[in-house]
C-alpha cells in the first residue's frame, strides 16, 4: 500500500526537537503480520512545537488526559492502606467472635442438655442422654388435616399401621432431602402427640452438634421454646435483642446475618403458643436490627423475610400444626415414638437387671392396652417406675393391668419417694397423709381447670386462679419432682407443667372424684364447676356435706352414679376427645381395688382452709375428718350397693355405644367398659367370631364398634380388613374401621 514508511528521516542538529517523544511511544502496532501497515500519517514528522502550542493528534492528548483523570481518580477511591488494615482487623474480630460465641454456646448447651431427667427434677436422679436415648420412629409427610381424636386414639390406630411403606429419619438428617428430593429444605414441621418425644429429639439434635457428633457446618443452633416466648408478648425487640436477651454469649456480635454464617432456630412446642400468628396482617420486616413485637419477628423469620438464609424447626402437638401456613413450610414430618422393637430396648436400657426387665416386658405386652400405651416414651418411663418397685414385693395378678391402677400406683409410689426423701419413711403399703392429700388435691384442681381450657403449661397467675401461692408451687414441685415441675425458662422465668398430659388428666379425676366422695360435690356441673379459692374456710362445706351424706345412705351412690353419667356425656360432646381419657381414669377410680389403694386420700380431707385461727381450723378440721372417716367407713361396708350403681353406669355406657354415631367416642366407650372391669360386649363379639355366626346375621352398628374394638386389641396386624365380609349397614362399616 502506498506510504512513506521507507523515507529515511531528515538529520536532527543538537537541540533541535521536532515531535513529542510520547508520540513515538504511542504508536500503534501493525493489525496484521506484515511489512506494510494500513494508509494512515502516524508515520509523518510533527511539525516544531513553540510554546504553549500542542498541534499533535488529538487522540493521543485525549489518552494522556484519559490516563491522568484515571490517575487522580484512583488516589481519590483507593482507601489509604491503613483503612485497609483496619477493615482486614475488623474481619478478623468478627470472625474471631463468632468462633468464641460458638464455642462458648456449645460449652452451655452440652452442660444444660447431656442429662435427662425423665419426669424427674434437678434435685433428683439424673441420667446422661447419650446412655438411655433410643433413635425415635420419625416419618416423613402425614395428613394435612386436623386430627380431631384424643392424642391416646391416635397412637392405637398408628399401632395397627403398617410402616414398611414410609421412610424414617434420623433426627440428626432432619434437614437433608430425602432420596429424590432436590428443593432447599428451610422449614421442617415435626408433628407428634404430648410425651412422644419431640423435645428430647431436639434435645439429642442440639447435644450432638454441640458436642461435635453431628451437623458441624452449623455456626449457631438457636432453640427458642414457645413457652419462653409467650412471656414476651408485650414486648418490642429486634431480633437481635431477642437472641442476645436469651442467650448472652452472643454480646459481642453484633449480627448473624450473612452467608458465611449457618443458622438453625428450633421451635419446639407450637401447641403452647399463646402469641396471635397474624401471618396475612403482620407488617413485613427484614432488618434483624430493628424492633418490633415477637409475634411480628416469628412471622417474619418463619416467612422468609427475616433471616432467609436460616433453617428453621417447629414442633408441635398435631392439633396445633395447622397454625402454620403451608406454604411455609418445607417438610412435614411425624414422630411416632417407640415401634415394638424399641419398647423392649427402652425397657432393657432404662432396667439393667435384665432378668427383671424380662419380667416387666412379658407383663406389658399381657396387656393390650398398657402394650399400646408404650408407644409413648413417657409411659414407657412410668411403667418402668412401677412395675420395677412392685416386682418381688406382690403377687403378678396384683400387678396393674389398667391405666388407673397403673397411674394410681404411680402416684402412691412417688408419695413413698417423698416421704422417705423428707421424713425418712419408708413404707411398704403407702397411704396419704394430710398433707400429702392437700397436695394432690389442690395439683389436681389446677389440673381440672386447664384441662377444661385446654392448657398443658401454666404460668403464675394461672397458679393463683387455682388458690395455689407461688411460694406453694416452688415446695410442690420440689416435693412431687415425678408429678409436677417447675422449670426456668430461658429468661430464668418460671413456668409449671405436669410431666405429661396423661397424669394431668389422672389428677383431674382424681380431684372430681374427690369432689364428689368426700366434699358432695360434682364439680362437673356448670353451677359448681368453679374452683374454691385457697382462702376459703373448706371445712364448713364439708362440714355440711358430711351431715347432709350422713342423713341418707344413697346420696353417695346417687352422687356417684350421676357424676359418671354427666362425665360420660361431657365427653361425648367434646369435638376433639380432649375428655376420653379424664373419663376412662375417672371411672376406674369408682372400682373398690382402687379405693382401697387410695384410703388415704378417701379418708383424709386435707387442710386445704387457710383461716385466720390456725387452732380453731384445725379442731374443726379434726372434727369434720371424724366425721368423714366415719362416712367413708360406713360407705365401705355398702360393696354390694356400690357394685349396683357402677352397673348401672356400665349399662347407660352400652345405650350410649348403641346411640353414638362417631366411631372415635364409641372405642374410647369401651375402653371405659374395660376400666370397670366389664368385658361382656366384647365377650360376646369374641364367641360370635369363633362360632362363625357374625357371617351370618346382620350387625348392628353398636356390634361392629364392639369387632372394631377387638380388631384394635388384637395382637396380630391384618394385611387386608374386608368390610364387605360383614353384613351390616353404611353406618356399621364405617364403625367396623378401628
Amino acid at each position: 500500500m502506498k506510504s512513506d514508511h521507507s523515507m529515511e528521516h531528515p538529520i536532527l542538529f543538537r537541540g533541535e526537537f521536532t515531535g513529542d517523544p510520547r508520540v513515538q511511544v504511542e504508536r500503534a502496532g501493525s493489525p496484521v503480520p506484515s511489512c506494510l501497515s494500513m494508509k494512515s500519517d502516524h508515520s509523518m514528522e510533527h511539525p516544531i512545537l513553540f510554546r504553549g502550542e500542542f498541534t499533535g493528534d488529538p487522540r493521543v492528548l485525549q489518552s494522556l488526559e484519559s490516563s491522568s483523570l484515571e490517575e487522580k481518580s484512583s488516589e481519590k477511591l483507593s482507601p489509604p492502606k491503613q483503612d485497609v488494615t483496619d477493615s482486614l482487623e475488623r474481619e478478623e474480630q468478627h470472625n474471631e467472635s463468632i468462633k468464641r460465641a460458638q464455642q462458648e454456646l456449645k460449652t452451655h448447651l452440652k452442660k444444660k442438655l447431656e442429662c435427662i431427667f425423665e419426669g424427674l427434677a434437678v434435685q433428683g436422679h439424673t441420667t446422661l442422654l447419650n446412655e438411655i436415648y433410643t433413635e425415635l420412629y420419625i416419618t416423613e409427610g402425614g395428613s394435612g388435616r386436623v386430627n380431631n381424636e384424643h392424642e391416646v386414639r391416635q397412637i392405637e390406630t398408628a399401632s395397627k399401621r403398617q410402616t414398611t411403606q414410609e421412610t424414617p429419619i434420623l433426627c440428626n438428617d432432619i434437614f437433608k432431602p430425602l432420596p429424590g428430593q432436590e428443593k432447599r429444605i428451610r422449614t421442617v414441621l415435626t408433628k407428634g402427640i404430648a410425651g412422644i418425644g419431640k423435645t428430647v429429639s431436639v434435645q439429642k439434635f442440639i447435644l450432638d452438634w454441640a458436642e461435635g457428633k453431628a451437623n458441624q457446618d452449623v455456626d449457631f443452633i438457636f432453640t427458642l421454646p414457645f413457652r419462653d416466648l409467650n412471656l414476651k408478648k408485650e414486648g418490642a425487640f429486634s431480633l437481635m435483642q431477642l437472641l442476645q436477651h436469651y442467650f448472652p454469649q452472643l454480646k459481642e456480635i453484633k449480627s448473624v446475618e450473612g452467608d458465611e454464617v449457618k443458622v438453625v432456630f428450633i421451635f419446639d412446642g407450637l401447641d403452647e403458643c399463646q402469641l396471635p400468628l397474624h401471618f396475612q396482617s403482620n407488617e413485613i420486616c427484614c432488618d434483624i436490627t430493628k424492633s418490633s413485637s415477637v409475634d411480628v419477628l416469628l412471622t417474619n423469620l418463619i416467612k422468609g423475610n427475616l433471616l432467609p438464609s436460616a433453617l428453621l424447626w417447629i414442633t408441635s402437638r398435631p392439633a396445633a400444626a395447622s397454625q402454620i401456613p403451608p406454604e411455609c413450610i418445607h417438610q412435614v414430618t411425624e414422630v411416632r415414638g417407640f415401634n415394638d422393637p424399641q419398647k423392649e430396648e427402652y425397657f432393657r436400657k432404662r432396667i439393667r437387671d435384665q432378668k427383671q426387665a424380662s419380667r416387666i416386658i412379658s407383663h406389658i405386652q399381657s396387656s393390650r392396652s398398657l402394650y399400646i400405651m408404650c408407644h409413648i416414651p413417657v409411659f414407657c418411663w412410668i411403667s418402668a417406675t412401677v412395675l420395677e418397685t412392685m416386682l418381688g414385693k406382690v403377687k403378678r395378678r396384683d400387678l396393674p393391668k389398667t391405666l388407673t391402677e397403673m397411674y394410681t400406683h404411680f402416684l402412691l409410689i412417688q408419695t413413698n419417694v417423698k416421704n422417705l426423701k423428707y421424713r425418712g419413711s419408708d413404707e411398704t403399703n403407702p397411704k396419704m397423709s394430710a398433707s400429702d392429700t392437700e397436695i394432690i388435691l389442690k395439683l389436681g384442681q389446677l389440673a381440672f381447670v386447664q384441662l377444661e381450657k385446654g392448657n398443658l403449661i401454666f404460668y403464675e397467675e394461672d397458679l393463683r386462679d387455682s388458690g395455689i401461692d407461688v411460694s406453694e408451687a416452688s415446695v410442690y414441685s420440689g416435693v412431687c419432682t415425678e408429678i409436677f415441675k417447675e422449670e426456668r425458662g430461658l429468661g430464668q422465668e418460671k413456668v409449671y407443667c405436669f410431666v405429661h398430659l396423661s397424669i394431668q388428666e389422672y389428677l383431674a379425676a382424681l380431684f372430681v372424684f374427690h369432689s364428689c366422695v368426700n366434699e358432695n360435690r360434682n364439680v362437673l356441673r356448670a353451677e359448681e364447676s368453679k374452683p374454691h379459692s385457697g382462702r376459703v374456710q373448706l371445712s364448713e362445706l364439708h362440714e355440711t356435706a358430711v351431715v347432709q351424706a350422713l342423713d341418707s345412705e344413697d346420696t353417695y351412690l346417687d352422687q356417684l352414679s350421676e357424676l359418671h353419667r354427666r362425665a360420660v356425656d361431657q365427653a361425648l360432646q367434646s369435638k376433639n376427645g380432649h375428655l376420653d381419657l379424664f373419663l376412662r381414669f375417672l371411672l376406674g377410680l369408682s372400682l373398690d381395688s382402687i379405693q382401697l389403694l387410695l384410703g388415704g386420700l378417701l379418708t383424709q380431707t386435707g387442710s386445704r382452709s387457710t383461716g385466720p385461727d390456725p387452732q380453731t381450723e384445725k379442731g374443726r378440721r379434726s372434727d369434720v375428718g371424724q366425721w368423714i372417716t366415719k362416712f367413708v367407713q360406713k360407705l365401705l361396708t355398702q360393696t354390694e350397693n356400690r357394685s349396683e350403681s357402677i352397673k348401672e353406669t356400665v349399662q347407660y355406657i352400652k345405650e350410649k355405644i348403641k346411640s353414638e354415631s362417631s366411631a372415635e367416642r364409641t372405642i374410647n366407650l369401651f375402653h371405659c367398659l374395660n376400666e370397670l372391669n366389664d368385658n361382656s360386649a366384647v365377650e360376646e363379639i369374641q364367641n360370635s367370631l369363633r362360632s362363625g355366626k357374625l357371617s351370618d346375621k346382620k350387625l348392628e352398628p353398636h356390634q361392629c364398634s364392639a369387632l372394631a374394638f377387638v380388631s384394635l386389641m388384637s395382637e396380630e396386624i391384618l394385611d387386608e380388613f374386608d368390610l364387605k365380609t360383614y353384613n351390616t349397614s353404611e353406618a356399621g362399616r364405617h364403625r367396623l374401621v378401628p
